[in-house]
């Protein structure tokens, strides 16, 4: 079961403006990541469902978490079907993302009051989303879709919507200053900040370094604004 009710979850992944996704076969690894990411600041936290028996890897970082980081939100990414998130909030997904928009997923989350949030690549596909209960809606492929150019084009008619745009974010001043400015109510990313050179070589000061310096722009940004 979540240990973090709908609006914990959404109000965090705005407060902190970005969610650190990232996935790893072996369990001791992963929790070093998470570990890292929480040192640099890190609230919320997105392990994706890319590998064979990823969700045992899962299982053993929500014990870790709830034990070592208590306040951090830990989630569950590339979700496409119903069996496979219903596994995954049982285990203690605090939210579910997808790639694409299944809305028999969204039907699911609802009833177990748990975030999803599902990947949009159209206008269309958001407003469905929304429909659904969606609160924030992921953009994705984000640069491949237009970047900052595309969301900036969504809100206009739309101004209420609320979108994390994820594929494309890079960890720069001037990649991040681009998405807020258009107005993304935050962003997720993923092997540009969780780097895979740094895990092999076990440089976990890196990533708590790189994700303290992307939420402390991401702040400097806000304020600008």
């Amino acid at each position: 079961m979540a240990r973090f009710s709908r609006l914990q979850v959404w109000n965090t992944m705005e407060e902190q403006g970005m969610v650190p996704l990232f996935y790893h076969a072996d369990v001791e690894t992963s929790k070093q990541v998470v570990r890292a990411l929480a040192a640099g600041g890190a609230r919320v936290v997105e392990f994706t469902n890319r590998g064979d028996r990823a969700f045992e890897v899962f299982r053993e970082l929500v014990a870790f978490a709830e034990k070592e980081t208590p306040d951090l939100i830990l989630g569950i990414g590339s979700v496409l079907d119903v069996p496979t998130a219903g596994l995954y909030i049982n285990l203690g997904a605090n939210f579910v993302v997808g790639s694409v928009l299944n809305p028999d997923i969204a039907r699911l989350c609802n009833r177990r009051k748990v975030p999803y949030f599902p990947g949009c690549a159209s206008p269309t596909e958001i407003s469905m989303a929304e429909e659904l209960g969606v609160e924030i809606c992921k953009v994705f492929p984000a640069a491949e879709l237009g970047g900052p150019a595309f969301v900036k084009a969504v809100l206009a008619p739309t101004p209420w919507t609320k979108i994390m745009p994820t594929g494309g974010v890079e960890p720069t001043y001037e990649n991040l200053k681009g998405w807020f400015e258009a107005g993304v109510a935050c962003v997720g990313m993923g092997s540009r900040l969780v780097r895979s050179d740094w895990i092999k070589a076990g440089n976990w000061q890196a990533i708590t370094d790189l994700t303290a310096q992307c939420l402390e722009w991401i702040r400097e940004i806000r304020q600008k604004e």
